[in-house]
C-alpha cells in the first residue's frame, strides 16, 4: 500500500472539537455527540460501535473543574476502547505462514485451542461479563496508576534524593531536578516503546487519526488520497497535552512546593529528620493537590491552542509538536481507512455544530 512522507499541513478553514485515539487495530473517535471506536479485522473488514454521549452541563463545563472531569473521563473511555479492540484482535485466526515448520504448526494451533484461564472463567461466572469486565478495567486503571506512580514520581524523587545527599542542595534546586528527570524520563520512556513492533502499528494509527482531522478541518473530501497529503502532527493532540503536563509541573510543583516547606516550619524540619515520611507526604501533596490543578491549568492551555492560531500559541506547541516525531507514524491505506469511518460515524448532524 502507498505510503508518503511528512508532508506540510493543508490550511485549516475551522477548528474542530472531534478527537481520537488510537487503538490495537483501529481508531476511536470523539465528538460533540457521539463517540465510535472502529477495528480492521482481516476477515470481515471494518468493524464499528457507536455510543452517544451525555453532554456535560452545570459546574462540570467551569474552567478547570472541566480539565480534570474530562481528563477522567478520557482515560476511562480510552481504556475501555483499547480492550474492545484488543477483544476484537483476540478473535482473529493466526494465518499459518507458508514455510511453518511442524513444531511451529503444533504450538499455533495449541494456543488457539487454549481457552481462557480456570481463574477468568471462574470470574465471569460468578460475576457476570459486565461486571467482568469493569473488574479488569478498573484493575487495569489502577495498575497503569502504579506503574506511573513507580516510573515518573517515586523513581525521580529518589534520584533528586540523592543528588540532594551528594551536593547538599535545597529544596529550590532538588524539586527542579525532579521536574527535569520526570520529563527525561517520560521522553525516555515514549522513544522507548516507539521502538516495539507493535507499538509502532498503533502509532502509524495514530498518525492516520491526525492526518484524518487535517483533512476535515481544511473541508478537503474525505477520501484516502486526501487524507494521504495532510501532515501526520496536530496542536491539539492527547500525548502532546501529556507532555504539557509534565513541562508544567516543573513550575507548580517546585513553587507549591517550596511554598510549602516556607509556610509548614514543621514540614522542613521533617525533611531534615526524617526523609522518607518527608517524601510521602510531599509525594501525596503532589499527586492529589497539585497534579490536578496542573492538569486543568494544563488543559485551559490545549483549550486556547485550539481555539487560536497566532505567533503565542504556535510557540506553545512547539515542544508537543515536537514530541509527536515519535508517538505518530505514516499510516498506510488501510489505517486511513479507518480513520475516515470512524470520523464519518462522529459527524454531528447539524454542520458546524462540532466547531471549537
Amino acid at each position: 500500500m502507498k505510503q508518503q512522507n511528512e508532508s506540510c499541513p493543508a490550511k485549516e478553514q475551522f477548528k474542530t472539537m472531534i478527537g481520537g485515539q488510537a487503538l490495537i487495530e483501529g481508531i476511536m473517535m470523539r465528538g460533540p455527540e457521539k463517540q465510535a471506536v472502529v477495528v480492521r479485522k482481516a476477515k470481515e473488514g471494518l468493524v464499528s460501535k457507536t455510543d452517544s454521549l451525555k453532554k456535560k452541563t452545570g459546574i462540570l463545563t467551569w474552567p478547570l473543574i472541566r480539565g480534570i472531569v474530562n481528563f477522567g473521563g478520557s482515560m476511562l473511555s480510552g481504556v475501555k476502547c483499547l480492550m474492545w479492540s484488543a477483544e476484537q484482535a483476540d478473535l482473529e485466526e493466526e494465518d499459518a505462514p507458508e514455510d511453518e515448520t511442524p513444531k511451529q504448526k503444533a504450538k499455533r494451533e495449541k494456543k488457539e485451542e487454549k481457552g481462557p484461564s480456570k481463574l477468568e472463567s471462574w470470574l465471569e461466572k460468578k460475576m457476570g461479563s459486565e461486571k467482568f469486565m469493569s473488574v479488569v478495567i478498573a484493575f487495569s486503571l489502577i495498575l497503569g496508576f502504579g506503574f506511573s506512580l513507580l516510573l515518573f514520581f517515586l523513581l525521580p524523587i529518589e534520584l533528586g534524593n540523592l543528588f540532594q545527599r551528594w551536593t547538599d542542595c535545597g529544596v529550590l534546586v532538588q524539586h527542579l531536578l525532579e521536574g527535569v528527570l520526570r520529563i527525561v524520563i517520560f521522553l525516555i520512556y515514549m522513544i522507548a516503546i516507539s521502538k516495539l513492533k507493535d507499538m509502532r502499528r498503533v502509532f502509524s494509527y495514530h498518525g492516520a487519526e491526525h492526518k484524518t482531522i487535517r483533512c476535515y478541518e481544511a473541508r478537503l473530501p474525505l477520501t484516502v488520497e486526501n487524507v494521504r497529503k495532510m501532515t501526520r502532527k496536530h496542536p491539539r493532540c492527547g500525548t502532546s497535552f501529556l507532555f504539557v503536563v509534565m513541562a508544567l509541573s516543573i513550575l507548580l510543583f517546585t513553587v507549591l512546593t517550596v511554598l510549602l516547606n516556607e509556610l509548614i516550619p514543621g514540614l522542613a524540619a521533617l525533611r531534615a529528620d526524617n526523609r522518607l515520611v518527608y517524601n510521602l507526604i510531599t509525594m501525596a501533596i503532589k499527586i492529589f493537590v497539585m497534579l490536578p490543578l496542573v492538569v486543568s491549568v494544563s488543559y485551559e492551555i490545549n483549550r486556547l491552542v485550539g481555539r487560536y492560531d497566532n505567533r503565542f500559541t504556535r510557540i506553545l506547541t512547539v515542544p508537543g509538536m515536537w514530541f509527536q516525531n515519535f508517538t505518530t507514524n505514516e499510516p498506510d491505506d488501510s489505517m486511513i481507512e479507518v480513520a475516515i469511518r470512524a470520523l464519518e460515524l462522529v459527524l454531528p448532524e447539524q454542520e458546524g455544530a462540532d466547531k471549537w
